[in-house]
């Protein structure tokens, strides 16, 4: 199944059912959804709500038990193994809650790292880390480990690395779990700028109302199952929080 021009990625019918001794656990049931390019997304609910299983899907970390993806026009149960992993170096970007930088690496070598894998050559790789290092207001932490940076400082350069390979789709486990509120806010505004700067697609899970007024589009998820999915249009801005 090929996506049209309309959509980044397609879930068709998925379910996620993952089985501990003898016992079927449902993660995810009847997913389907359509998420949108350029746009910034939340998926959200409480904890055990299937939003991380979901994220899980799209950054091809898993795949679907039942049902088909596609990311990019492209049907993921269709790659190899080898295919899968270059599709997620070259195609998508991941930032995490625990910041997943590498201690012995600066904030530079640290965002340099993909683009080394992908042997891009040194002066192109120069010229992007510097770009992205400016764009989230690290050019003076270029030389610091991540020991000597604040959370906030390392979870900019967490979405640096992200958005260094280039991709069109870039995923967010919880964001802001590991940060106060007022940097949490300001990751989140960082993260919508670099959205619009780069021109990418942002799908990131929260189980905080607070941070789904900065999304154009909202996921609610309960029991592994989508509940809703709020859109915003460009003319009409709505406010995204959950109803209590």
């Amino acid at each position: 199944m090929a996506t049209s021009s309309h959509e980044i990625v397609v879930l068709r019918d998925v379910s996620r059912i993952y089985r501990l001794d003898d016992v079927e656990v449902h993660a995810l049931a009847d997913i389907n959804i359509e998420f949108l390019p350029d746009r910034f997304t939340v998926i959200s609910g409480a904890s055990g709500s299937g939003k991380t299983t979901l994220l899980n899907l799209i950054g091809c970390i898993d795949l679907p038990t039942t049902g088909s993806l596609s990311i990019n026009g492209i049907d993921i149960a269709t790659l190899s193994d080898d295919a899968l992993s270059d599709f997620r170096a070259h195609h998508l970007g991941f930032i995490f809650q625990n910041f997943n930088l590498i201690p012995v690496l600066t904030a530079y070598e640290n965002v340099e790292y993909p683009l080394t894998l992908a042997k891009v050559p040194l002066a192109q790789r120069r010229r992007r880390v510097e770009e992205l290092l400016d764009a989230v207001g690290l050019s003076d932490r270029a030389r610091n480990l991540p020991s000597q940076m604040s959370g906030g400082q390392r979870q900019r350069v967490a979405i640096a690395r992200a958005l260094a390979p280039q991709p069109r789709l870039v995923l967010a486990d919880e964001p802001t779990a590991n940060l106060d509120s007022t940097t949490g806010a300001a990751i989140i505004d960082l993260m919508r700028r670099m959205q619009r700067q780069y021109q990418v697609s942002f799908i990131f899970s929260s189980h905080d109302p607070s941070v789904m007024a900065a999304a154009d589009d909202a996921v609610l998820m309960r029991d592994g199952r989508i509940t809703e999915i709020r859109r915003r249009t460009v003319s009409t801005p709505v406010s995204l929080e959950i109803a209590r």
